[in-house]
């Protein structure tokens, strides 16, 4: 399973009911309380991605919560393998390193920026992030209701039109297609489609 981010949100559906919704360890002991039905799945879902996720729910209540925690943390040196070696970045800051193809023109450019290529490579991605994080947050959030929409609503009446108009971004026609959804469906899909805008 990968990392859960510690601010992670979750939510579990039961069939077409909202079971639960909140940090991970309260939502996966929800759902390890509830007895699943063959006739209503229980799924959950990161609220971050709209996607579903599966929490292995072995064991008592304290390994549960252990399990989940340890994906809460970031990977340490001491979790490679002994026998590989060790990469280039500095692991403990958060600085791994990954491989970027280039024309010769960039690296020639980045070699001479003060600080050398990495420094300038995080100084052009924190630029880009400022400057777009507005439309990168609208277009996460609308992925996430998209993707979550898709598992959960999938064979509902007018799907495809709701998804044009979720993708048109018309907000308006968007909530009327999906009005006479079920309602934990419907107030998931429109929560996930507007987190951009809280």
């Amino acid at each position: 399973m990968a990392m859960i981010p510690m601010q992670a949100m979750f939510t579990a559906f039961i069939g077409q009911r909202r079971l639960a919704s909140g940090p991970a360890g309260e939502v996966a002991l929800t759902v390890k309380r509830t007895a699943p039905r063959p006739d209503e799945p229980i799924i959950i879902f990161d609220n971050g991605t709209g996607r579903s996720i599966d929490f292995d729910l072995r064991g008592r209540d304290e390994e549960v919560l252990a399990r989940l925690a340890k994906l809460a943390q970031p990977p340490s040196e001491e979790t490679a393998p002994p026998n590989e070696p060790r990469g280039r970045g500095r692991p403990k800051l958060g600085v791994v390193a990954r491989e970027v193809t280039l024309l010769p023109r960039h690296w020639e450019w980045l070699s001479a920026q003060p600080g050398g290529a990495s420094v300038a490579l995080r100084k052009l991605v924190d630029e880009a992030r400022r400057a777009s994080g507005d439309k990168d947050r609208e277009r996460q959030a609308r992925d996430a209701a998209y993707h979550f929409m898709s598992t959960m609503a999938g064979n509902l009446p007018q799907f495809e039109e709701a998804s044009r108009a979720l993708f048109a971004d018309d907000r308006r026609r968007f909530t009327g297609l999906i009005a006479d959804w079920p309602a934990d469906i419907r107030d998931h899909i429109v929560k996930l489609a507007c987190s951009d805008r809280a």
